[in-house]
């Protein structure tokens, strides 16, 4: 009975905390709390997605091995965005946390991008930003994980995912955008972001699609190898 209520909570948890509790966060960081509450903002969401993490096993010892995973692909992640600093769009994040999570689960891809964000805007600045980025990323990897087998079994379907998932991220960002005007959300001026950021936009659509081709196939064959290895 306590094993049947526990999946139960388990499953309550990885639908309210994605589609629910954490844009909620997001919302109210936006549009209650003051500007300079960002960080009080960034580490609610930061609990909610190890939340959604924890709640994706059972097992601790299977669940250590998958934390370990985890970081691994953070820190790649991370470094990914030094390293391609210079290149402005062009950058293997997206693709990282993507194949995380058809390998790994969705939560851990969710939980990949959302790290991603805040371990890396140390380097390139927190702000009220981070949170939007967060949920971008966490998102494109929760939908990755749910999608997992087919784009795994199929290349151009994980291609066209990934280029939909740098449009994804930039109409999202496009929204802190328009409301960083300080003015509210207005469509106006929304349509007017998506025509600015074009060329951005472009350029995640085309990197994801690279370096999921690129990287998809080895990281895959490497993670299902420690998989198999350590029963993940």
């Amino acid at each position: 009975m306590i094993r049947i209520a526990n999946e139960n909570l388990r499953k309550t948890i990885r639908v309210v905390v994605p589609f629910l509790l954490f844009p909620l966060a997001v919302a109210l960081g936006v549009f209650v709390f003051p500007e300079n509450s960002y960080a009080w903002v960034t580490v609610v969401c930061l609990i909610f997605a190890m939340l959604l993490f924890y709640a994706s096993f059972d097992k601790k010892v299977v669940g250590t091995r998958r934390m370990v995973i985890i970081a691994v692909m953070t820190a790649l992640s991370v470094m990914s965005r030094a390293v391609f600093s210079m290149i402005p769009a062009f950058k293997p994040i997206t693709s990282i946390v993507i194949i995380t999570a058809i390998w790994i689960g969705p939560e851990s891809g969710f939980l990949v991008g959302s790290l991603t964000a805040v371990i890396s805007n140390f380097q390139f600045g927190q702000g009220p930003w981070t949170p939007f980025q967060m949920f971008s990323w966490g998102m494109i990897g929760l939908v990755a994980g749910y999608l997992g087998k087919y784009l795994r079994e199929n290349r151009i379907a994980l291609a066209v995912y990934g280029a939909l998932a740098g449009v994804a991220y930039s109409m999202i960002m496009d929204i802190w955008t328009v409301l960083w005007a300080g003015e509210g959300f207005n469509w106006e001026l929304y349509a007017a972001a998506l025509a600015t950021a074009l060329p951005y936009t472009i350029g995640y659509a085309v990197s994801n699609v690279v370096f999921l081709l690129v990287l998809g196939r080895p990281f895959g064959e490497k993670l299902q190898r420690v998989k198999l290895k350590y029963g993940v």
